[in-house]
């Protein structure tokens, strides 16, 4: 199955499937062949458990190299060391990358390849459900302390590779990280699609086949809205949806030491107030979403360690933030999604409802 993304400068395609690395391979032979250097760029976990198999499905002569795990990698330290070792290896604009890991490595690659050279070609292999999301679009980005993925380029990556066979290995944190990214397409898009979510009792009561049928429609999703606004200058800011404060809280509690999905989840609740508060989603409907995502296991205690003065600091350096003006992306209703203006002490109020009912357990 292929899904198709479209946009100004460039048509390629999502590929999903389980075990279809080699077919991949054979797809591309002749021009896999052609690059002087093909680099796969990988992390040490995601390689301990996939070497075999990825050595087994790809018989094309590839180099590797490693980075830190996680959101670790995608820091000015392991970005000038992946060019350093380019160079060293002699890499030329006829060099092409594969990034092969969550999202964070996906970012990280796409960036050197972005800029390496000014730009050479890359694929991306993700193996885990929020880089369903990641993965696709062209945003490439490393972090800095004072934000995230404040440094990077829209660059689109020749081909999407989304082989189910590496998601069987995913520990339950990264299925509720990855499921994050889906809930958001679903609330963006579908109320229907929301209500499957919101009848879920528990994680463990997800089916393997419900949950890649909920991926590739979150990844039409994704694709759709990046065919009609490649550079976020429109829709694709509808995207965004739990991530302003959701980022803040990222930042707020350090990278790495919260999944990304688990700080959107935290960051959609404050969106869905604000959308009962300037849309037209119903009251009630943003406590329906916290409790579901209690169920799943989601940790809003996280809140509780983040005092509100320095989230506001962080939403002010977001790239959605413009002259000091929050930029919100909402709902009139679910599955229809706008950008709205909001004042900090909009936000203030459902920080503070928010860490309410955290206080309260409920």
């Amino acid at each position: 199955m292929s899904i198709q993304v479209k946009t100004k400068d460039s048509i390629y395609e999502v590929y999903l499937g389980e075990n279809i690395l080699e077919s991949f391979c054979k797809r591309h032979t002749d021009t896999l062949g052609r690059y002087d250097h093909l680099v796969l760029i990988t992390d040490e976990h995601v390689w301990s458990l996939h070497e075999d198999y990825v050595r087994s499905n790809f018989k094309i002569p590839f180099k590797v190299y490693i980075v830190p795990n996680g959101e670790a990698c995608k820091t000015f330290e392991s970005y000038y060391e992946v060019q350093t070792y380019l160079l060293e290896e002699n890499c030329s604009r006829n060099s092409a990358l594969l990034a092969l890991g969550g999202g964070a490595v996906g970012d990280l690659t796409g960036f050197v390849a972005a800029t390496f050279m000014r730009g050479i070609p890359f694929y991306q292999i993700p193996t885990t459900i929020l880089a369903h999301d990641s993965a696709v679009g062209g945003k490439t980005a490393i972090n800095h302390p004072k934000g995230k993925n404040m440094i990077g380029a829209f660059y689109q990556p020749m081909e999407v590779i989304y082989d189910f066979h590496f998601l069987k290995t995913l520990p339950e944190e990264e299925v509720r990280s990855g499921l994050a990214e889906v809930v958001k397409h679903a609330i963006i898009s579908d109320a229907n699609w929301m209500d499957e979510f919101l009848a879920l009792p528990n994680l463990k009561a997800i089916e393997t086949q419900e949950l890649v049928q909920w991926i590739e429609k979150g990844i039409r999703v994704k694709a759709h809205i990046v065919e009609l606004d490649e550079k976020e200058q429109s829709y694709r800011k509808f995207l965004n949806f739990g991530h302003t404060y959701g980022h803040a809280i990222e930042a707020s509690v350090g990278y790495g030491k919260i999944t990304h999905g688990e700080a959107v989840m935290i960051g959609m609740i404050p969106a869905l107030m604000l959308s009962e508060l300037h849309g037209n989603v119903a009251a009630g409907y943003a406590h329906s979403v916290y409790q579901l995502a209690n169920r799943l296991g989601y940790n809003f205690e996280h809140i509780l360690h983040c005092p509100f003065e320095q989230l506001s600091k962080f939403m002010l350096k977001d790239k959605k933030t413009t002259n000091g003006v929050l930029h919100f992306a909402l709902l009139r209703d679910i599955g229809d999604p706008f950008v709205q203006i909001i004042s900090m002490e909009d936000v203030k109020k459902c920080d503070n409802q928010l860490r309410q009912w955290v206080k309260e357990g409920n």
